[in-house]
């Protein structure tokens, strides 16, 4: 039986409490809200997860991928992801995204920096997966699109 994890992820204790549930093997049930055609592009990028093998990754550490009209950030106490509209439009960069995400999450929770120079370690991790996921890919025209999107990340100055 698995410690419980906590509802947030703000104070000391709630973090170690977060830490010591992920390390006897939790694993949230991953929850998309939002409109309809929200949750069907994001049902679209989370298949590309999946396809890479990384599903497992984002559902330990992100409990909830939720709509905004803002901007898309990582929502480290709620262990959250906001996203808006733009990163869905490319959904093999919206996946890439959410890789980053789930491995500042895991940052955070590690006690790790997971910003500033921490994000580019999370930026490198979301690469390696597009890397993963192109191999993946049986579909001609999607693995051209996956490829051109890790082209551009890969000849990003930031990396």
């Amino acid at each position: 039986m698995f410690s419980k994890f906590p509802r947030r992820i703000y104070t000391v204790k709630e973090l170690l409490a977060a830490r010591k549930s992920l390390e006897e093997g939790y694993k949230h049930q991953l929850k998309v809200v939002g409109s309809p055609v929200f949750k069907r592009k994001a049902e679209e990028i989370l298949s590309f997860i999946k396809a890479a093998d990384y599903y497992d990754f984002v559902r330990t550490y992100i409990r909830k991928i939720s709509e905004i009209s803002g901007l898309s950030q990582l929502r480290e106490a709620e262990a959250t992801i906001w996203l808006n509209d733009i990163v869905l439009e490319n959904t093999f960069d919206g996946a890439r995204f959410i890789v980053q995400k789930a491995e500042q999450m895991k940052d955070y929770i590690d006690g790790k920096e997971y910003y500033r120079r921490g994000e580019l370690a999370a930026v490198r991790k979301s690469i390696v997966f597009l890397e993963k996921l192109v191999k993946s890919i049986e579909d001609e025209t999607l693995r051209v699109k996956c490829e051109e999107t890790l082209r551009q990340w890969r000849e990003a100055r930031i990396v």
